[in-house]
């Protein structure tokens, strides 16, 4: 009988940064690239990534609230975009870029609301079953340039400067603690589709052989 070879497991590349660092420009060329590259890649974000996700993420940006039941309404949402959107990504194979993850409710939730980052720490092991990014990029940009650039602010960007700046040294904190996980990059330094380039280099990603190339 024949035996069939098992599909390697894909990648779970995250970006991450205070508002206004250009997350998503850089998260779209990048996957341009990389599909041109012959790569199966999704593009997701989070809080979002999913039916149900998305709507929990509505109700986080739009109203105020008790610093728990945000951090329970983003593990909640992460839950839900991780079984239904990344893991099953993973599982066949595509490489998955995603608009924030764990990182995020560290420096958010807990080094600017001042929730314990052991809390934090199991609640994202629950609503991931550990699944940790292979590749954490960090886009660094002042936090009030960031936020000059914010056209739509949500209730985050609302809360100003101060408030970014812990962010911005809560997720410092984990770039120390995770320094083979991260890549720091300074936001907007070149055009993204350069920035995309040189970071597919940093990531070691060749191109993979097209349909076409497999059949000559």
């Amino acid at each position: 009988m024949k035996k069939t070879r098992s599909r390697a497991p894909g990648t779970l590349i995250t970006f991450e940064g205070t508002e206004g660092a250009g997350k998503s420009t850089l998260i779209e060329a990048l996957k341009l690239q990389l599909e041109s590259h012959g790569y199966d890649v999704v593009s997701t974000r989070e809080p979002g990534g999913s039916r149900v996700a998305e709507q929990i993420r509505q109700v986080i940006l739009e109203n105020e609230m008790n610093r728990m039941t945000e951090l329970f309404l983003y593990e909640a949402a992460r839950a839900e975009h991780y079984t239904t959107t990344i893991a099953p990504a993973i599982k066949r194979g595509a490489i998955v870029l995603c608009d924030r993850y764990i990182d995020s409710t560290f420096a958010y939730q807990g080094a600017a609301r001042g929730i314990p980052d052991a809390l934090i720490a199991k609640l994202n092991d629950i609503a991931t079953e550990k699944t940790l990014p292979r590749f954490t990029v960090f886009l660094d940009v002042d936090p009030e340039a960031g936020l000059k650039s914010a056209t739509n602010p949500n209730r985050f960007e609302r809360e100003g400067t101060a408030f970014q700046e812990k962010v911005r040294r809560g997720f410092l904190k984990q770039i120390r603690k995770n320094p083979k996980r991260f890549i720091k990059l300074r936001a907007k330094q070149f055009p993204a589709e350069t920035m995309a380039e040189k970071l597919i280099a940093r990531l070691k990603l060749k191109p993979l052989k097209t349909k076409m190339q497999a059949r000559r």
